[in-house]
């Protein structure tokens, strides 16, 4: 599969998941607890793939540079929200208002993404070269989602720290 689809497949599930927490209030604690941790797992899992796979392989296309560095940095402020609501009680009056953040941060990434940094990816890239990305990134994300969210964490963390630099 061409790799902006498979981006797009990975930010339209997230986009739906933050849709249904969104729609939740404080009084449905075991479906915010079950969401977070799915909202969680699918956003750690597409920042690995795009930090280990795709960002490196657009950053050394010049046009690409910016947007890429960019990425990286959306990533560490999406991650800090999230830390910071996985330590709030669901039923908790903040929790909302971090999710609120969150999603807007998540959304404004994702515009990002599909909209300038996938349309010069298509002109920089040609179709084979498009899908062998697509290729790698779908082999390590079945990889990945064997892993336990502990162990997923600890890969999100190798991957941001050789990034974060």
């Amino acid at each position: 599969m061409d790799a902006l689809k498979l981006l797009k497949q990975d930010h339209d599930k997230v986009k739906k998941i933050l849709s249904e927490l969104d729609e939740t209030g404080e009084k449905a604690v075991k479906t915010r607890t079950t969401l977070f941790a799915k909202l969680k797992r699918e956003l750690t899992i597409h920042e690995i793939i795009e930090e280990e796979i795709l960002y490196p392989a657009f950053e050394e296309q010049a046009k690409l540079k910016d947007i890429v560095l960019e990425g990286y940095q959306e990533h560490h402020v999406v991650d800090l929200i999230l830390g910071e609501l996985a330590q709030l009680s669901p039923d908790d009056e903040k929790w909302g208002a971090k999710l609120s953040v969150a999603k807007e941060n998540v959304e404004h990434h994702i515009e990002e993404e599909e909209g300038d940094m996938f349309k010069k990816a298509r002109q920089l890239f040609d179709s084979g070269e498009l899908e062998q990305l697509g290729q790698r990134l779908e082999a390590r994300k079945k990889e990945v989602e064997k892993e336990t969210p502990e162990e997923l964490q600890e890969t999100r963390d190798e991957a941001h720290e050789e990034n974060a630099a």
